[in-house]
């Protein structure tokens, strides 16, 4: 879609008039859950409408999925080899000084929040750069959540998405004299589970873990859920999926997720629409609502027993990299639009500060405002210990509009490459020998010398 086609133009910023943000990040949400990205029986009308009333980016991508290095990519516009959160373990300091995108908006005069899931770390203190404060520790609980707010540590009694929803509501209900920036950071859709600071956890990968509102119980319990055409389907020419691992089942129908853990989550996403279209309401009764840049998105997807895959992202396939993407702001994003272009986790940085008017650092992300011409991106992932099966897996991959090539970087031998255009659902292996692999390798190592250089400025 071209500038000229999203009604493009910073409006309010070149007169004068700074728009306010309210941004929503899901955990573990992927592209295909919302009514408005094709799930046929999802009730998520707040979400569509935001799709409805703005922009759907119809492909739009978590660079890195996993949940701390993603959510650092969404609030600097960084690569995790630039931002320094490279995996789940206590990241805690570094992310003190991170340089994000509300703090910027701070310093330019914004009143601004974060509430809800930092983690990077189990550390639950105020970052810098935002004037209100409510988070937890690590992985959070979803019942009666023991919160840390503006410092102090406070138990809340009741549902975790609930309570963030009420505390964000409150903070966009004050009367102020300057614009805004909310930061909403939800702790569902992830299951309720516990971590150490070595990023490891404790959990046994049943449906009970994921906890919904006791009102959305026996929501969906008459619906059949769909599977992709690649669940449970067990890896034939993976090799790095392929290999024997002490304790686990090779991966096929027997290890894939089951239909009761999916309900769940289906269960807990009806919350946080239902909390989103809380915020909305209140933006309208303000009178603030088409003066607010609304963006409603995910950290990264999650596999539902696609190649047997089971409670479980971090891989470069298509179901945990990509990601839902909605944006509501009249002034530059044309109701009902569909952008097709790449849109990636680290162009949101990049986008809300050209939308304020406030001048941004070097990045790797690119406005949204601007034409989606990327011709590939660069998906990286550094190997962390929490699950036996990925141990050894880090990697980067290229994804072009047909080719995605994933180059295993401790693993000899085990390069998967796939064309999108004939097998979407990567059942078929190519392999380095394939006549595409040489360019595409070749296509790879630029991406990451791009990316190498780049510095906040």
């Amino acid at each position: 879609m071209t500038r000229r086609e999203m009604l493009l133009a910073p409006v309010a910023a070149m007169a004068g008039r700074r728009p306010n943000f309210v941004f929503v990040l899901v955990d573990d949400l992927r592209f295909d859950e919302l009514r408005c990205t094709g799930h046929p029986f999802a009730q998520t009308p707040n979400a569509d409408r935001l799709a409805r009333e703005g922009a759907n980016f119809r492909n739009a991508f978590a660079t890195t999925p996993l949940c701390s290095p993603s959510r650092a990519s969404f609030l600097t516009g960084l690569y995790p080899h630039a931002h320094g959160i490279t995996d789940n373990t206590d990241r805690s300091a570094a992310s003190h000084g991170l340089v994000t995108w509300p703090r910027l908006l701070h310093e330019r005069g914004y009143e601004t929040a974060f509430l809800g899931k930092w983690h990077m770390g189990n550390d639950s203190s105020p970052r810098p750069g935002f004037d209100h404060w409510v988070s937890f520790k690590g992985q959070g609980e979803s019942m009666d959540p023991v919160l840390n707010v503006n410092g102090k540590t406070v138990r809340e009694r009741g549902y975790v998405t609930d309570i963030l929803t009420a505390r964000a509501a409150g903070f966009l209900e004050r009367r102020r004299n300057k614009p805004f920036c909310l930061y909403l950071s939800h702790k569902a859709i992830h299951p309720n589970i516990q971590q150490r600071d070595d990023g490891s956890i404790t959990s046994h990968g049943t449906a009970d873990e994921f906890i919904s509102a006791a009102r959305h119980r026996t929501l969906y319990s008459r619906e059949s859920v769909p599977h992709r055409p690649n669940y449970g389907i067990a890896p034939a020419d993976k090799p790095a999926l392929m290999r024997p691992i002490e304790g686990l089942k090779p991966l096929g129908r027997e290890t894939a997720t089951d239909d009761a853990t999916i309900l769940n989550r289906m269960r807990m996403t009806k919350a946080i629409d239902e909390g989103l279209g809380r915020l909305l309401d209140v933006l309208s009764g303000r009178g603030v609502l088409d003066e607010t840049v609304v963006i409603f998105t995910s950290d990264h997807g999650y596999f539902y027993g696609e190649h047997g895959l089971n409670y479980e992202r971090r891989l470069a396939y298509e179901e945990a990299i990509r990601i839902p993407l909605l944006i509501r702001y009249p002034p530059a994003f044309r109701a009902g639009s569909r952008p097709e272009g790449f849109a990636l986790s680290i162009d949101i940085a990049p986008t809300a500060l050209e939308l304020a008017g406030v001048p941004a650092p070097k990045a790797h992300g690119r406005p949204l405002t601007g034409e989606l011409d990327r011709d590939a991106f660069l998906i990286e992932y550094y190997s962390d210990t929490v699950f036996p099966r990925i141990r050894d897996m880090g990697y980067h991959a290229v994804r072009t509009r047909r080719w995605k090539y994933i180059h295993y970087e401790r693993l000899e031998g085990m390069d998967e490459l796939y064309d999108l255009q004939a097998d979407p659902y990567e059942l078929r292996n190519r392999g380095s020998g394939s006549p595409q692999a040489p360019e595409l390798r070749r296509r790879l190592r630029e991406l990451i010398e791009e990316t190498r250089g780049a510095a906040r400025g």
